[in-house]
């Protein structure tokens, strides 16, 4: 195999992974950016709405007042040191990106403009506030044309299509990553003192998912089945307004801009559900509501959806009920300005046009809270003791700092990756001065050829297009916005069976090297198996309902026995047939709380 040699491997190239390259270079690190996408491919591009940060361009704002929505949002679970964090390092994260080239919208006096998101108040929740920093509705587009251009001025080195599928560790340290050339089919070996996994999500666990293709959780399945622990994966965030059937995210921007829900009797129904902030409960609530709204028989035609409406005349109508002032009415050249990529997917895709006609919406997968355990550092944790993995960091959404809790706030995502890919970029600038190389193990990459030699020859009778689906789909029914025991022991023992199907009676078409995404898929697939599993091995596990894991057996909220995070590991030592354990023994930070008793655990009113 061919092996590279840098002092920083960093897996994957959205916002966090360049982020972190970025910083790691500025700091004399040589860095290799090794994914699996050409960079501005990556899922972060599809980021719509915005980047908070208590700017208070429009009203009144200050970081505080974001780490306790952050708090809140995240239904208590959330360590409240990364809230504080990512609030106090949001200001000038967006100044920075800013000062880069990034194209922010602007007010009329030319400061960057805000809008307002679910979630996201003043004064401890006493108002909406504009915090909501955007580009029309294209912001994560331009977070990675900008963050890469600047990777670019700083000589980084990148491996683009080259997909990561394992981890070497020698002596307890991780020294470097196993991958493969997508165009070529060989593997390649990236030596580093330090590796740092930004590979995003596993949306693609579920049927309806905003996330795309790509979002497999490659390295958050490679780290557990090395025996890393992951944190909190049963809570998954369905988020409320995706289109129906296809799960295209609609963006929060869309209701920030005003846009109401209606069922079919042309109710705003989030008025039951959170009688203050309506449309922009955070997202939990209004994926909830909707399929409530549903279940009631107030689904539009009776079927499984509502309407989201950012029509003027419907907009205005509302604004005019709560008294707002005129100046804020919106026209439809105001919605063409603000949301042209929305307006172009509903015009593409559902033959839809927005500014005349409401659009169809219903939750969708679309952002995991948990992941591979981190401190506010990136530094990989594995116990409960907050133990540092030598040479091992993670930052964005395959990561879980704990700062969205249980729940993430809308533009809180697109805020972890610059604040912690940032941090964990100046970490590893840091400690590589004072690292010694560490030899590659004799074994290095065997375990990988002699597996993707099984899937590519193996003649069972399984497509893992069809495995996949079915996983999906059951995914969806079981371990969806609710479940119950009986639910989620049932997707246990299905995903048990589909596993042995995965290693036992698989078959791919493709038997060649050169660009078989046959191949790959069906590699991507038992990634996909992995983390289905852990995330309904949590679920079940956790007796209680709290922001995106929603029990109809535990409705409530236990902070007696569950204000902890839970941390998932297979003892088995095998990965075809992991035995995965549940320790519950992280406590959760509540160092705000020891301050100010707005941050004690309460009940979540909206």
């Amino acid at each position: 195999m061919q092996i590279h040699k840098h002092e920083a491997i960093i897996v994957g190239a959205g916002g966090a992974g360049l982020m972190a390259a970025l910083y790691a270079s500025k700091g004399g690190t040589d860095v290799a950016v090794v994914s699996k996408l050409y960079p501005t491919r990556s899922h972060t591009g599809a980021a719509q709405g915005g980047i908070s940060a208590a700017l208070g361009n429009l009203d009144d704002d200050a970081p505080i007042y974001h780490a306790y929505d952050t708090v809140k949002g995240g239904d208590y679970l959330t360590d409240q040191n990364a809230a504080m964090v990512l609030a106090d390092n949001a200001i000038d994260a967006v100044i920075e990106l800013e000062h880069m080239g990034l194209p922010f919208d602007r007010t009329p006096d030319g400061k960057i403009s805000q809008r307002r998101f679910g979630g996201h108040t003043s004064n401890f929740g006493e108002s909406l506030v504009r915090r909501a920093c955007h580009a029309a509705d294209r912001t994560g587009h331009m977070i990675l044309q900008t963050l890469y251009q600047q990777c670019i001025k700083q000589k980084v080195n990148f491996f683009d299509e080259f997909q990561v599928v394992d981890l070497i560790i020698n002596k307890d340290k991780c020294v470097g990553v196993v991958a493969v050339d997508i165009g070529t089919g060989e593997f390649h070996i990236y030596h580093g003192k330090a590796v740092l996994f930004a590979s995003g999500g596993w949306g693609r666990c579920w049927e309806v998912t905003s996330n795309a293709h790509s979002l497999t959780g490659d390295g958050a399945a490679v780290v557990l089945r090395k025996g890393i622990p992951l944190q909190d994966m049963e809570f998954y965030q369905f988020h409320p307004t995706g289109i129906y059937r296809m799960g295209i995210l609609i963006t929060e921007g869309v209701r920030g801009e005003g846009g109401v829900l209606l069922n079919s009797r042309g109710e705003r129904f989030m008025e039951r559900y959170a009688p203050s902030v309506k449309d922009l409960a955070s997202r939990d609530v209004v994926s909830r509501a909707i399929y409530d709204e549903v279940e009631a028989g107030r689904g539009i035609k009776g079927n499984n959806y509502v309407h989201l409406d950012i029509r003027p005349s419907t907009v205005n109508r509302f604004f005019a009920e709560e008294g707002r002032p005129e100046s804020d009415y919106i026209d439809d050249a105001y919605v063409e300005k603000k949301l042209p990529d929305i307006l172009d997917f509903c015009r593409t895709y559902l033959g839809v046009d927005p500014v005349k006609e409401p659009m169809p919406v219903q939750p969708t997968a679309h952002y995991g809270m948990g992941g591979i355990p981190t401190n506010i550092d990136a530094e990989v944790v594995t116990d409960e003791n907050w133990a540092v993995y030598p040479g091992l960091y993670a930052a964005g959404e395959t990561a879980c700092v704990s700062v969205h809790g249980a729940n993430r706030l809308g533009t809180n995502a697109l805020l972890e990756l610059v604040v912690f890919g940032r941090r964990g970029g100046m970490k590893i600038a840091e400690d590589v001065k004072q690292m010694e190389w560490t030899d590659l193990p004799s074994d290095a990459g065997k375990a990988m050829e002699s597996e993707f030699k099984r899937i590519r020859t193996s003649k069972g009778k399984t497509k893992s297009h069809e495995l996949r689906q079915k996983m999906q789909n059951m995914m969806m029914r079981k371990v969806g916005v609710y479940r119950t025991e009986e639910t989620l022991s049932e997707a246990v023992e299905e995903l048990k069976e589909m596993k042995q199907l995965y290693y036992t009676d698989l078959t791919i078409d493709d038997e060649g090297s050169i660009f078989n995404t046959d191949l790959m898929e069906a590699w991507e697939l038992g990634c996909l198996l992995d983390l289905a599993e852990v995330t309904a091995v949590s679920a079940l596990n956790r007796t209680e309902s709290r922001g995106g894991h929603s029990r109809d057996d535990y409705k409530k909220r236990d902070d007696e026995n569950w204000l902890v995070h839970t941390l998932v590991h297979s003892d088995s030592g095998d990965v075809q047939n992991p035995n995965y354990q549940i320790n519950i023994k992280k406590k959760v930070d509540l160092s705000l709380a020891e301050k100010d008793d707005k941050f004690i655990p309460k009940e979540r009113v909206y």
